[in-house]
Order: C-alpha cells, then sequence, then structure tokens
C-alpha cells in the first residue's frame, strides 16, 4: 500500500518510508477483535494514515523474516510495531536486525502492548512491565509538552472510551521528553507517550490501541501516530565516529 506525496515527505525529496508491523494474530482467531479489525490493525493504521503522505508497506509476524529482511529495513525510515501475544515468537536475528537499524537512524514507532516486545526492552535496556486491567474504561490522554511537533493539531487532550487500562509503575528508562500522560476512571495515570533517542534514532512510545476496542479508527490517534512518523523519519544528529582515530587539531 502506497500513499502520496506532500506532508509526508523526508527531507523535502520524496516521500516517507513507513512499514507497520503486526502480529495479526488475534484478527484471525478472535472473533471480537475480527469485527474491530476484519483486515488486521496494520491494515486499519495504514488506511487511516494514508492520507498523510507517506510511502507505506505492511508485514506481519507469519511472513518470511517476518517481513523484515534486510533490504525491506533499509527502504524503511520508520517502523511501526503493534504486537500482544508473540513477543516470544519474534526472531532474536530480526531484533538485532531492527535495533541495528534504530540505531543508524532508522525511526521507531512502539504501540500500546509493544512495550513488551523485544525491540522495544532490548532498546530500554529494562522489563517495560506495567499494570493493567482490561475493563473498558474512559482514557483521557493529557498533552504535556505542547512545544513537541507530536502534539501538533491535537489541543488539549484525547478523550478515548472504552480502553484498557495501564497503570504506573512503568518501567522504564526517563523518557528523553514526556509527550503525553493517561489519566484512567479508575484513577491510575500512565505515562502515555514517551520519546527516546537511541544512537542516531528516535523512538517513540503511544500507549493507546487495545485489540478489543476501535482505538486505531480514531482520527486524533491517528493524527498522533502521523506526528510521530514525521518526527521521527529524520535521523538525531551526526554518524558519529568511532576507534582509533589522528588529532582533529594538529599540535604546534
Amino acid at each position: 500500500m502506497q500513499g502520496t506525496a506532500g506532508n509526508g515527505m523526508a527531507y523535502g525529496k520524496r516521500p516517507i518510508r513507513v512499514t507497520i508491523w503486526n502480529e495479526f494474530i488475534q484478527e484471525r482467531t478472535e472473533p471480537p477483535v475480527a469485527r474491530n479489525y476484519p483486515h488486521g490493525i496494520h491494515m486499519a493504521i495504514a488506511h487511516g494514515i494514508g492520507a498523510y503522505g507517506f510511502l507505506l508497506r505492511t508485514a506481519t509476524l507469519d511472513q518470511p523474516e517476518h517481513g523484515l529482511t534486510e533490504q525491506a529495513l533499509n527502504e524503511t525510515d520508520v517502523l511501526i510495531w503493534w504486537g500482544h501475544l508473540a513477543h516470544d515468537q519474534v526472531s532474536d536475528a530480526v531484533v538485532n536486525r531492527i535495533q541495528a537499524r534504530v540505531l543508524n537512524g532508522m525511526g521507531l514507532i512502539v504501540l500500546h502492548s509493544g512495550h513488551r516486545s523485544k525491540i522495544f526492552q532490548k532498546l530500554m535496556g529494562t522489563t517495560c512491565d506495567l499494570k493493567w486491567r482490561s475493563d473498558a474504561e474512559r482514557e483521557v490522554l493529557w498533552v504535556v509538552n505542547p512545544a513537541h511537533p507530536i502534539t501538533e493539531g491535537i489541543g488539549q487532550y484525547i478523550d478515548l472510551a472504552p480502553e484498557e487500562m495501564y497503570g504506573e509503575f512503568f518501567d522504564i528508562p526517563a523518557p528523553d521528553e514526556l509527550v503525553f500522560i493517561s489519566w484512567f476512571q479508575g484513577g491510575e495515570v500512565f505515562r502515555s507517550g514517551c520519546s527516546f533517542f537511541r544512537g542516531r534514532g528516535k523512538i517513540f512510545y503511544f500507549r493507546p490501541g487495545d485489540q478489543a476496542y476501535p482505538t486505531y479508527y480514531n482520527a486524533q490517534v491517528l493524527h498522533v501516530i502521523a506526528n510521530a512518523v514525521r518526527w521521527a523519519a529524520t535521523a538525531h544528529g551526526v554518524q558519529p565516529t568511532y576507534g582509533n582515530v589522528p588529532p582533529h587539531v594538529p599540535f604546534r
């Protein structure tokens, strides 16, 4: 699936190349999830951000190398990741390949239960564990960094109902930038929009999107994901130099 040029341009030269990865298990095995996402969460996201001008492709767990071959990743500016049931089925070789691409400048957007994915844990260096409750509660997703480009066009908050509850403590390193905090009707709060820099890569964790609810049809949620793609598409900083080097300034 491909987008058209427009506000999804990277570096002012070509569309941002986005790969949307999804396990694609529960949509095929659980009727309530299939009713929400008959073609898969990955296709709902692709359809929802298609108007933003990105060049889109999708990949799923059951494809060879999970659809994330070296060539596919080399042709990806931003990888969007959704996983839940099969984190342990993702190949370590593929995880290492993704990590290398992130450190070299590829953006990574991790959605909802992707917090327990191998790639997110590897990049964070922690368990990434949290509290949760599937009670179809109201979530108010508050913007706490209104100057951040990921919040462009959102307003003060996003009101979601129903959604699954995630609660603190969230076992992640302190985010480089905290963008959203959620409040749930049970009283919990959660760091729901967190950005990180690893090597030259930009990472954004965005909490909403339990498979039981039609969250990925919400226009504001999709707008945040599109903003995050644009933010993550450009590598952070310059390529570092390692190893033994001569003096940069000759001694006199």
